[in-house]
Parts: C-alpha cells; structure tokens; sequence
C-alpha cells in the first residue's frame, strides 16, 4: 500500500534558513507554509524533483523541539505516500499500529515501528523542479532485519517477493531493500543490520541507542552538477570508496544540510545493487561485497 519515498521532514531551527539551503542545492521551490499542531511546529515544504521536503521548526514545546534539544538539526521522519490514505488508516488499526493525524496524514511514532518515524500522505503527481529527480530510499538501521521486513510487509501490504537482500563490508551491514513497485522505480525502505560497528552506520546507531532512521537517497541525471551547487555554498560533500557500487555517488555530509546524511546517485545507476542491473544504464559496474 505504499507507493513512493515522497517525502523528508525535518527537524530544524530555522525553517526560512534551511529553506534557501534546499533552493541553492536542489534548485528547490517553496511551496507551502503552515503549521502541524500535532507536532507543535511551524513547517515550510520545498520541492525538488517530484518529491518534498517539509522542514519543521518549532513553534514551542513539542516532538520537533524534543529532537532538536536532543540531537541538533537532522532527519525527522520519513514519508510515504499511498493512494488511500483511509484504507491504510483501518489496515493499521487492525494491526494495532497507533498513529496521530495532520490534516490528511498519519504520523506515526518510531516506537510503533522499527524505530523509523513515518509520514503517510495521499499519492500526488508533481512536476519535476530543480536538479534531481525524486528520493528513492530511506535507510533504517534495525536489530533484525527479517524481523523488520516482516513487519513492514505485514502491516503496510507490501510483497516481500519482491525483497532485494544486500549486504555491505564496505559500510559494515547485511539487510534487505523492501522494494515497493519494482521495475517502475526504486523507491523502498533500505533496512540495515549492522555487522561491523566500528564503521560510521554502526556509530550513529550506537549514538541514537537502537533502531532508527539514519539517511536518505536522491538520484540526479547530472550528480556533478548538484556537486557543483553545493561547492558555490561551500557545502560539504564526499565521493565514493573505490570499493563503493555507486561510483558516480556523492555523499552531502550533515554538517551543513542541517544534519542530514543524504545521498544521491546517478539516475538508475540504483538498480545495480537493487535486483535489476539491467536497468541501471550505461557505465554500471556489479556491486562489490
């Protein structure tokens, strides 16, 4: 029942400010401001490719404020988006998922999941704006990845036959892609189990004391010209490990995207490592394990 990686939000200090972060990167355009009482935050949604990126800011004591006091500016919540929003709602209320409601979405609280904070809203076409195309991934760092699967095919109707296991020595994780509509796009849940925690996936799990949401992805038809953007704002990003499947990949480092690890990879260059090498395009290389 979930369609695409759709959206982030984010927890930071000032929306305005991270808002113009977005435009000189992403090319992004402003598309909304509100407030999510549920969250006691003032939000403002920018839109790069077709999906959104919601940034909260805090409009007084409250989640958002929680985290911030907490952990800095970074990744709050990731977003799916269905095409009933209501149908999901009574599927998880059979499954005794416990959500809270803003407007037309469901928030739902890492602790009714594998420790990944979620945001589901209705399945909408939008115009693709900016340098990159949409997000595809959101990572989730989980004690038991088969248990993790399990329950996100069970309680969001997803078809685990269409599960791609991975595993990384490079980065120091075994897990599985659950991927949702594959081969229209790559969108999934990336679920890691950590195997070497020396490496930085098995730090930051460590720091956050368990399952939780570490990083998302972007793809881009030109990946240097996002590089590009982000040197002219003096933002700080890095290549890939020779070993790295994703050659062509920049990682934008957190310390000045307001706390998010994201990565992005050239369009398709994706499928390589995602079940469906034939699609990734011309100059993929297999993955290295």
């Amino acid at each position: 029942m979930l369609e695409h990686v759709d959206r982030m939000q984010l927890a930071v200090r000032d929306r305005g400010q991270a808002a113009r972060t977005f435009i000189d990167a992403f090319a992004a355009e402003e598309a909304d401001d509100d407030e999510v009482p549920a969250l006691n935050a003032r939000r403002r949604t920018v839109r790069a490719g077709t999906s959104a990126f919601e940034l909260l800011e805090p409009a007084g004591d409250g989640p958002v404020a929680d985290y911030i006091a907490r952990w800095g500016e970074g990744l709050f919540a990731a977003g799916f988006s269905t095409r009933d929003v209501d149908a999901l709602a009574k599927r998880l209320d059979a499954k005794g998922v416990r959500y809270a409601t803003a407007g037309e979405q469901l928030l739902i609280a890492p602790d009714q999941t594998p420790g990944l904070r979620m945001v589901i809203s209705r399945e909408e076409s939008r115009p693709m704006v900016g340098r990159i195309r949409y997000l595809y991934e959101a990572t989730n760092l989980v004690d038991d990845h088969v248990a993790a699967a399990n329950f996100y095919a069970d309680r969001f109707g997803l078809d685990a036959s269409r599960f791609v296991p991975i595993t990384s020595k490079l980065y120091g994780y075994t897990g599985q892609l659950t991927m949702f509509n594959p081969p229209e796009r790559l969108d999934r849940i990336e679920l890691s189990q950590i195997t070497d925690w020396d490496r930085a996936m098995g730090r930051f799990m460590k720091r956050r004391g368990g399952q939780t949401l570490y990083m998302c992805y972007v793809e881009a038809d030109d990946v240097m010209a996002v590089a590009r953007a982000l040197e002219a704002r003096g933002m700080r990003y890095a290549g890939r490990d020779p070993g790295d499947p994703n050659p062509a990949g920049i990682f934008i480092h957190p310390s000045t995207f307001h706390g998010v690890l994201m990565g992005c990879s050239r369009t398709n260059l994706a499928w390589t490592w995602s079940g469906r090498p034939e699609l990734a395009g011309t100059g993929a290389t297999p993955p290295e394990h």
